[in-house]
């Protein structure tokens, strides 16, 4: 009988463990009854928040700059660097953790951080940058950004528009000549895990702005300015796959940057060293948070599973809630979810006590796979 090898390549339980966190807890649960089964992790992430986290996991340099937040606040934020690969993650800079509780900006959140974070990523000597695109505060189609690498964004007066989606409705002329030169010898991967387009009924503020604190109103003052902000930059890129994500950021890297679109998930597990790992594995196990429809469209779990599937490696999964049928989880290349909500019926207590609960998940794994 083959020896069984484990690999732990699991996402973060948003709100209650890190990646990182996950993978430790699950191989202390493996071990307590399966000490002698070699375990193998790597934390995974799809592009969005905990990306630079999984990347330093697998070996990448933890650098940080201070860089203008969401609201015109500085803030510091963290890249990646190994080699010349960096990766950077929009979040860092413009996400939402960086608003105080219940203070939103929807109309006037910039990404004007997010550029000086490419920027700081240029300076350290990266020739190819994965930018992983997902929890955002803003929806400015990544003129903050833009504006930040150099380009000019002027109203009718010749004046620079003001911050965020809201300022754009104002535009009357954009100057890219300006954008650092050393971006053209980039090569710039727009990593994430949604492929919206800029505007429109599936587009960023309509999708996505809600989260960000825009009321109706603001939804349709942001489709309009965003739409008309394409009109000046480029059409034909705002119908592009991932033009819509982190607010239209996506759009802003492919129109300007000469960005090209990969699924986050995709991206990560190449950059992270994924197919190496899986070729030592009998069993992967993997998860996140809450495992839902959302989950089979290109989150984390979904991808490690095709992978692992397309090389014939059992999956199996570990979650704090179980949203999808055993079919749909067999359709992913899941073998069977463990969930923590199984153990402990009441949701806040499973927030609270995850790491204490995944252990024994995992031990649950352990009997059923590893004995």
């Amino acid at each position: 009988m083959e020896t069984a090898r484990v690999l732990v390549a699991a996402d973060k339980f948003k709100g209650s463990l890190t990646a990182v966190q996950v993978a430790e807890r699950v191989t202390a649960g493996l071990r307590r009854i399966a000490p002698e089964v070699p375990v193998e992790t790597l934390p995974v992430a799809d592009g969005g928040d905990g990306t630079v986290a999984a990347a330093v996991a697998a070996g990448f340099e933890r650098r940080e700059a201070r860089v203008t937040g969401p609201l015109g606040d500085p803030v510091t934020a963290a890249y990646a660097l190994r080699d010349t690969t960096a990766v950077v993650e929009m979040a860092e800079a413009s996400g939402l953790q960086h608003l105080p509780e219940g203070v939103f900006a929807p109309l006037t959140a910039t990404t004007y951080g997010s550029g000086e974070l490419l920027l700081a990523a240029l300076e350290a000597g990266a020739r190819t940058i994965v930018f992983g695109v997902g929890g955002s505060a803003t929806t400015d189609g990544g003129a903050g950004m833009l504006a930040a690498l150099g380009a000019r964004f002027l109203d009718a007066d010749g004046k620079p528009v003001g911050p965020g989606g809201g300022g754009l409705a104002g535009l009357a002329s954009a100057d890219l000549a300006g954008l650092d030169p050393r971006l053209t010898g980039v090569d710039l991967i727009l990593a994430s895990d949604v492929d919206n387009p800029l505007t429109g009924p599936k587009g960023a503020p309509e999708v996505y702005g809600r989260q960000k604190g825009a009321t109706e109103e603001d939804i349709a003052v942001l489709d309009a300015a965003l739409t008309h902000y394409a009109s000046v930059l480029g059409p034909d890129h705002a119908r592009l796959p991932g033009a819509g994500a982190a607010g239209g950021i996506g759009y802003g890297a492919l129109v300007a940057l000469g960005a090209r679109f990969r699924p986050g998930i995709e991206v990560m597990l190449d950059v992270l060293g994924f197919a190496p790992a899986l070729a030592r594995a009998t069993l992967v196990i993997t998860g996140e948070g809450s495992l839902d429809e959302q989950t089979l469209h290109g989150k984390a779990p979904a991808g490690v599973a095709a992978a692992a599937r397309a090389a014939g490696i059992e999956v199996v999964a570990v979650c704090g809630r179980l949203a999808l049928p055993p079919e749909a989880l067999g359709r992913a290349g899941i073998r069977r979810a463990y969930a923590l909500t199984e153990l402990e019926p009441d949701p806040a207590v499973c927030m609270a006590e995850a790491g204490p609960l995944l252990e024994r998940a995992a031990e649950n794994i352990a009997r059923d796979f590893l004995r």
